[in-house]
Formats: C-alpha cells, structure tokens, sequence
C-alpha cells in the first residue's frame, strides 16, 4: 500500500507540467494590478502588499517542485523542452522574474533588480533557443495557438521594469523584436484559427494571450517615451479591442473543463486594466476610469474562479497526470 502511494507520488512529481508558471503569471499579473490602482485610484496598499508576498511564494513554490521533478525526472522535463507546444511555456519562467521585477521595484530595488537581471538574460536565451526551435523543426500548423506568443513577444515586457537597469538602447531592442514577432505570429495565429482545424479545446483560453502584446507594447511604449501619441492610442486600442473580443466571445469558454491552462485568462485582462489605469493617470478620461474599475473587478473575479478551479483539481488529483 504504502509502495503504491509512493509510486503515484512519484508519477504526479513527473508529470508537474512547465504550464505552472502561468499561475505566477496570473498572480503577478493581479498584484500589479493593485500596486497600480493604489497609486492612480487611491486603493488600500496592503491589497498589494499580501499578493506582492502571495505571488513570490508561488514562484519558490513552483520552482523548488519543478527543479526537484529536473533532479528526478530529468528525461520528462527535455520532453517537455522538445515538445511543440510546452516549450513556450518555459519562458513563462523568465516572464514571472520579469513581473516580479516590476511588482519589487517600488519596494525593494535591489531584489527588483536581481529578478529584472537573471530574467532577462533567461527570457534572451529563451526566445533564441525557441526561434531556433521553429527553424530546424517543422512545424505542424494544427500546433500553433496563442501560446506561441509567450515566449517571443514577452520581450515587450523588458522594458516596463526595465527603466533605471539598461540603457534605452537595449530596451528599445527588446521592445523591437517583441513587436515585430507580434505582427508576424499574429497573422500566422489568425489564418490557423480561421482557415484550418478549431484549437483544441484546452489551448481556448490561450485566446486571452491575444489581448496581452498590444497591452503590455502600450505600458513599454509609454514607459520608453513617456508620452501618448498616435502609435501609443493604436496599441492601447487594440488590447481594448480585443479585450472586447474575449468577452463578445464568453460563450465559448464558460462551458469548458478546467485546464491549467485557464490561468491564461488572468495576465493579458490584468495587462489591459493596468494600461486602462494609465490612460486614465495621464489623460483624466471618464470614460477610462469607469474601465479600469471594471477590469479590475473582472481580473479579481477571473481570479478567484481559476484558484477555485486549481484547489479544486489539485484535491481531486486531476493535476499533474499523464496526458
């Protein structure tokens, strides 16, 4: 008896999946959210002092987990790493330093800085590794979903914790090919989705992910020149957009079985209230601050649905099984 829960133990250890990383992402996504609506509308700070603490811990968490399933079960985490889809999600590793790195900068910069530094250099060779990837592999279109958007355009996020730790010339360069990879995986994503096979029905979430590069190019944008001009109005509406789009389409995802993968709701939605809030700090707009409100509340809410939803599935072990 004891052998058999020994087994299992060791059977879901090896099937913890790289997707983990997007609850961090989730997480931080929420905690920004809050830092931010503290400083432009006024919210209690502790709200994102416990998340600030919630999401560090989750990272530790998942990565103690996942480094111990690389010592144990090496041969399951290259599987991963060579799969055509998971090996996006690796950079979900180096995008929950990132975000860490912004959520500690106004708190304790020198950990804002370690984060912002090994994420970096860890997102680079990311995005490297994974356009190599793509070159000497061929690629199945019927593989291609959202989530291909991780890794390349989270360079966009460089640059929003990047201010006071690079040169802007190596933030712009960031910035550059997180926007170029955007337009070109967008098209490409856009005619998968439209022309051939309908996404299987785990990766329906991943089309939050649509709404996270125009939202998260705005705040680099404005981070970078500190202004809002037409470019910046261009990238701000197409998150809203697309925010838009997500919700015209709800039908879609209220009737789906919970895959972790649902976490992918909450970052991009968190992205486009953050920008809904600097829009607002910068042009004083009605119309934005009423938005900013009602994403946060939809963020929150998101939230607190997909934690339920893990809790849940991780009591009744439907987490970390074999596929």
């Amino acid at each position: 008896m004891e052998l058999s829960k020994q087994k299992c133990t060791k059977n879901r250890l090896e099937f913890f999946p790289i997707m983990m990383y997007a609850v961090v992402m989730g997480l931080g996504g929420l905690t920004i959210t809050y830092q931010k609506a503290h400083s432009w509308l006024g919210f209690p700070s502790i709200i994102g002092t416990v998340l600030m603490y919630l999401t560090t811990m989750a990272f530790m968490t998942i990565s103690v987990i996942y480094m111990t399933k690389y010592c144990k079960y090496k041969h399951a985490v290259i599987m991963e790493f060579n799969h055509p889809i998971r090996i996006n999600f690796f950079a979900a590793i180096s995008i929950s330093m990132l975000m860490l790195a912004i959520i500690f900068k106004e708190v304790k910069l020198p950990v804002s800085a370690f984060f912002w530094y090994v994420g970096v250099i860890l997102h680079f060779s990311l995005t490297m590794h994974t356009v190599r990837f793509w070159i000497n592999k061929n690629q199945i279109l019927d593989h291609s979903n959202p989530a291909w958007f991780i890794p390349i355009v989270g360079n966009v996020l460089v640059p929003v914790g990047g201010i006071g730790f690079a040169n802007p010339g190596i933030l712009n360069y960031f910035f550059s090919v997180g926007m170029f990879f955007w337009i070109v995986l967008f098209a490409l994503i856009l005619n998968r989705i439209i022309f051939h096979h309908q996404m299987a029905t785990k990766f329906m979430p991943t089309l939050f992910i649509l709404i996270a590069p125009p939202a998260v190019g705005f705040l680099a944008y404005v981070k970078l020149y500190n202004q809002i001009d037409t470019f910046a109005l261009m990238l701000f509406n197409m998150g809203l957009f697309f925010t838009f789009l997500v919700a015209f389409m709800y039908k879609n995802f209220i009737k789906i079985k919970f895959f972790i993968s649902w976490w992918a709701f909450v970052f991009p939605v968190a992205a486009m209230a953050i920008s809904s809030m600097l829009m607002f700090h910068k042009t004083g707009d009605a119309i934005l601050f009423v938005l900013s409100y009602a994403l946060i509340a939809v963020v929150t809410l998101i939230v607190i649905i997909v934690a339920y939803n893990t809790i849940l599935n991780i009591n009744d072990k439907e987490i970390c099984i074999e596929e």
